[in-house]
């Protein structure tokens, strides 16, 4: 095979390239799967169809729940099932917004959330803090799906002050 130039020698590397990707594909299957209990969550094998798992509740326990870091945002421990938030409405600030939190006994929104990219405090949420279910989601009833060892500030502080060590 003659080589017409340079071209082609880049169209052979990418064959070649493109040959090892998908010999490598083609090896997955016959893989082992790992003995690690997280490495997958599926319960049933990938050839079987299994039924849905029935859809978890949001928990009933309305109290807010201790944030674990500072600037974790906090989860919702009501329903929002049918909740309008678009770019024309956001069902969230008819409760939690500076107007309405007092009469409706909801928190506020953070002042953070009236912030635009400067700075500078807004009358009105700001665009890139008003669609809520980008980092606040529903409290739910559930149990987790791997074990959580995570330990807060204020739980370490305390266990090492017990044993002495700062």
């Amino acid at each position: 095979m003659r080589m017409q130039g340079n071209g082609d020698m880049k169209n052979l590397k990418r064959f070649c390239i493109c040959l090892g990707f998908v010999s490598g594909i083609l090896t997955l299957p016959t893989l082992a799967v790992a003995e690690d209990p997280t490495a997958t969550l599926r319960n049933a094998e990938l050839t079987t169809n299994p039924k849905a798992p029935v859809m978890s509740g949001v928990s009933r326990n309305e109290k807010r729940e201790v944030r674990n870091y500072p600037e974790q945002p906090p989860v919702i421990p009501h329903k929002i099932r049918g909740y309008q938030i678009d770019r024309n409405s956001n069902k969230c600030l008819t409760c939690h917004s500076r107007k309405q939190a007092t009469e409706a006994g909801a928190p506020m929104v953070s002042v953070t959330h009236y912030m635009d990219r400067g700075g500078q405090v807004r009358a009105f949420v700001t665009a890139r803090r008003f669609f809520c279910n980008q980092c606040h989601v529903p409290q739910m009833d559930v149990k987790p799906l791997v074990r959580n060892t995570f330990e807060d500030a204020d739980s370490l502080i305390d266990r090492l002050a017990k044993t002495g060590r700062k």
